[in-house]
């Protein structure tokens, strides 16, 4: 027997133990703090240890409390960055998934794994109001941009047997996420040719200078090659006017992406918000966002196979197709940058079946009103100023500090706060800057988010900011006693 092979019994009971950990830090979850009470050194002393040269067996699983204790914990609580909350069923999904262990590639290679995933995206693209899309699902947003934006490349500049030639433009708003500029640099366009175009008064892209930007590019012989826009940008959930931008775009030949890995799939709960982006050419979407499933699953929907293929398809005889027949022919690698892929669909796949789509458009909607109640409180505190109320789940904020507080010292003092409420361990909240001021920043997208664990916000924003005075008083009075002395 093979010294890796355990037999079925014993996989049972290591199963069996993992989901008793598992259920039971789901039964205490809403008592543990959000922010794991855990210092650098500790976390190295517990985990940075030497590798095994015999195996453990069984002891091997004593470690797990400490993994848990020492994680950040998905409860009702988190606000931070933009991160689903992990839906315990589509949990199950991962750990079958692992077991059957199937390379998504070909048909060929997972029948059952590339029809789901195929069915998946089907149901994703129908949900949002894009069902002539197809696409396929990535480790995140970042990939799906990675992906949209080289399929955009060599259907407006082909580069893939000769490199980048001339001067190629690739065009976003000021609010982007950071993975476009990765992409662009990535795929040899250079992020001196990423045009970030100004924002509103809302953050969203001003399509009148997206116009005026590219006619300038246009006149000094550049080539426009994409312009990306926003479903949702990630510092506020703002939505750029997606159909005056797709109308820019393709009057003036280039592709027109969607980043709508935050805010694309609340398309199921509030369609109206995002008219016009079925009219985008890509979309990268990210159900381990606002569909709550497990990391890592991200998605990229595009309209034209052919774009797909010019950009990807490159075989070796070692893959080349053996059947004509239009399934069992079918390969995933001839359509995306990966050869290799995990069984990503499987727990979304189970997840949308459980639940159905009813409840994640009942549950996207009670995050937006979260976020409304959140803001309305805001405003109702004095000690407290409403930055940003973007149109979906994020909630950019600022405690307001002494009177005649200068903005830097507002910022010093916000940050502050921020880190006094993520060691206090009860909310987890994040931060964005918005016009220069520093924001605390909460964002929504959590299926377990009651009334009362948005109520305690505020509570400990303001006892966090006593906190932080009281400090900073002590700190002033040591430092007047040192100099006297």
């Amino acid at each position: 027997m093979n010294p890796l092979e355990i037999s079925s019994s014993q996989f049972r009971k290591l199963a069996e133990r993992v989901a008793e950990v598992a259920a039971d830090y789901l039964d205490n979850l809403d008592s543990v703090p959000v922010a794991p009470a855990i210092t650098g050194e500790e976390s190295e002393r517990l985990f940075a240890v030497e590798l095994p040269e015999q195996g453990m067996g069984e002891a091997a699983f004593d470690g797990l409390p400490d993994v848990l204790r020492a994680s950040r914990a998905p409860n009702g609580r988190f606000f931070g960055y933009v991160l689903g909350s992990g839906d315990p069923v589509g949990a199950t999904g991962d750990l079958l998934a692992s077991i059957v262990n199937q390379n998504v590639t070909a048909w060929r290679s997972g029948p059952a794994a590339v029809m789901i995933e195929r069915t998946v995206i089907k149901w994703l693209a129908h949900a949002i109001g894009c069902s002539e899309f197809r696409g396929y699902l990535t480790g995140g947003g970042s990939a799906a941009n990675l992906m949209g934006l080289a399929m955009a490349r060599e259907a407006k500049g082909p580069a893939n047997d000769g490199g980048v030639s001339g001067e190629t433009v690739i065009y976003a708003s000021t609010e982007v996420h950071m993975s476009i500029a990765k992409s662009v640099a990535l795929l040899g366009i250079g992020r001196d040719n990423l045009r970030l175009i100004p924002v509103d008064s809302s953050l969203r892209m001003n399509a009148s200078e997206l116009e005026r930007q590219i006619a300038q590019d246009l006149a000094a012989g550049k080539k426009p090659v994409a312009v990306v826009a926003c479903a949702g940008t990630v510092n506020t959930g703002a939505i750029d006017p997606l159909a005056k931008i797709a109308e820019i775009a393709h009057r003036n030949g280039a592709w027109f992406h969607v980043d709508g890995a935050y805010g694309a799939l609340a398309a199921i709960a509030e369609p109206e918000k995002f008219a016009g982006m079925e009219l985008a050419d890509s979309i990268s979407l990210d159900p381990h966002k606002w569909l709550y499933q497990p990391l890592d699953c991200g998605c990229l929907l595009f309209r034209s196979t052919e774009a797909a293929h010019k950009a990807f398809s490159y075989t070796g005889d070692y893959t080349r197709a053996l059947s004509t027949d239009p399934i069992e022919g079918f390969a995933f690698f001839e359509e995306s940058i990966e050869l290799s892929r995990r069984f990503r669909a499987l727990k979304v796949w189970l997840s949308l079946r459980y639940h159905g789509l009813s409840a994640f458009r009942e549950s996207i909607r009670n995050d937006i009103a979260h976020a409304s109640r959140l803001a309305h409180a805001i405003e109702s505190e004095p000690q407290l100023e409403l930055i940003s109320r973007g149109e979906l789940s994020a909630v950019c904020f600022r405690y307001r500090g002494p009177v005649g507080s200068s903005e830097s010292e507002l910022n010093q003092l916000n940050a502050a706060i921020l880190k006094r409420v993520q060691k206090r361990g009860r909310v987890y909240i994040s931060n964005a800057t918005l016009a220069g001021k520093f924001c605390l920043r909460a964002c929504i997208v959590n299926h377990r988010t009651k009334d009362a664990d948005v109520d305690a916000v505020i509570s400990e924003i303001l006892a966090a900011a006593s906190e932080t005075a009281a400090t900073g008083k002590k700190e002033f009075q040591a430092k007047r006693c040192d100099e006297a002395h």
